[in-house]
């Protein structure tokens, strides 16, 4: 029962953080918190494409209103693992003031990963799942055979 409990105040915090983060990047509502110039250049780079920080937020956001809404949980663990990932690798190297918040959403996707787990055992088999042909129709048999 307390596993529920956690489980649902991980997938709310992960998507409530993910979603206005994710919107913020696309209709810019809020200030962004103080960066390194190192990070804001990048971050600035980013902007200047005119569409990868966009993207990013579209990914984030829907993520993160995946998570809130509590259906595809496993694809949205999955979508925002690859962003998170980002985030925490861009700590390090332009600004490490985020780290520990970078470092809790991470362990926050790593544990949802872990209570749904069962949705991802299939990705991790040596080999892949038996799918059962479709019975071709006889004609076919016949004029691939000639």
């Amino acid at each position: 029962m307390a596993r529920n409990y956690l489980s649902a105040i991980a997938r709310v915090l992960l998507g409530v953080v993910m979603l206005l983060t994710g919107l913020n990047k696309i209709f810019w509502f809020a200030p962004m918190p103080h960066m390194s110039p190192a990070l804001s250049a990048f971050m600035g780079a980013l902007k200047e494409t005119g569409y990868f920080l966009p993207f990013i937020g579209i990914v984030e956001a829907t993520g993160g209103a995946l998570l809130l809404v509590n259906r595809f949980v496993p694809l949205a663990i999955t979508i925002l693992a690859p962003v998170l990932v980002n985030i925490l690798g861009v700590r390090p190297f332009l600004n490490l003031k985020g780290f520990p918040l970078a470092f809790i959403l991470i362990a926050l996707d790593v544990y949802l990963a872990w209570v749904y787990r069962d949705a991802f055992r299939s990705m991790f088999e040596g080999r892949g799942v038996k799918v059962k042909r479709i019975a071709e129709p006889e004609g076919l048999k016949g004029a691939l055979l000639k």
